[in-house]
């Protein structure tokens, strides 16, 4: 069970064990992890489950997808560590992964 710690804006961290197989979106909401609206429910339809991964775990987390950069495109706080965290499948290989949410989801 790979433990993942996502950072609130305010700087409050949240380790979470998640479960792999799932998105990185669905492991945030099932733990309780506050800045994660996740409106679409996870259809890459709408941009409020964005966060930032951390650099060295860009690689491990996958390239976004066409629909996924369409989404993102619309975040005027985008960097070139932008995700939809929807669309991060959890797998064993981010143990110990690390991901700064936003200061607010639009």
């Amino acid at each position: 069970m790979p433990k993942i710690t996502l950072i609130e804006y305010s700087g409050t961290s949240h380790s979470i064990d998640a479960d792999a197989g799932k998105s990185l979106m669905q492991n945030a909401l099932d733990n309780g992890v506050p800045g994660i609206d996740a409106d679409c429910g996870g259809a890459c339809a709408c941009g409020t489950c964005h966060v930032f991964v951390d650099e060295e775990w860009m690689s491990a987390s996958g390239e976004p997808g066409e629909m996924e950069e369409a989404m993102l495109g619309m975040r005027p706080d985008r960097t070139a560590q932008s995700r939809l965290s929807c669309q991060i499948e959890v797998t064993d290989e981010l143990d110990g992964m690390l991901v700064r949410l936003p200061e607010f989801q639009m």
